[in-house]
């Protein structure tokens, strides 16, 4: 796994803190600069890994989810996409939506954007 961020793709800021809230502009599936190889199962895993890290950079973690909204240009892996984001996310699944659309950005088959909740200065999980 890379440690730092990918750079986003467009003219937007990737992580934004927003008082309590953390939020994570779309992220998806590329590593080092290219999409990953091996369908919406690799783009799912990569993107969480995205997320992860962007949260990272402002001392957050996948635990401080609270809500995602996710995007997959064919609703037919629906269920790999599913199985992908469960490894990913682990125990610390938060709620979600998800959406067909008919494109995303560089040609992937997954986008994940998130928000993230912390109280505090010192971080901390939702409940």
């Amino acid at each position: 796994m890379s440690s730092s961020p990918p750079k986003p793709l467009g003219p937007y800021t990737p992580v934004v803190e927003a008082g309590e809230w953390i939020i994570v502009s779309g992220q998806v599936g590329i590593k080092d600069g290219s999409l990953v190889d091996g369908g919406v199962k690799a783009q799912t895993a990569q993107a969480v890994e995205n997320v992860r890290q962007q949260l990272a950079t402002v001392g957050a973690t996948l635990a401080d989810v609270a809500k995602t909204l996710c995007f997959l240009t064919d609703m037919d892996t629906f269920s790999t996409f599913n199985d992908a984001y469960i490894a990913g996310f682990g125990e610390s699944r938060p709620a979600r939506s998800t959406i067909g659309v008919a494109a995303l950005p560089f040609g992937a088959t997954v986008e994940i954007e998130a928000w993230a909740h912390r109280t505090g200065s010192s971080g901390g999980t939702r409940s």
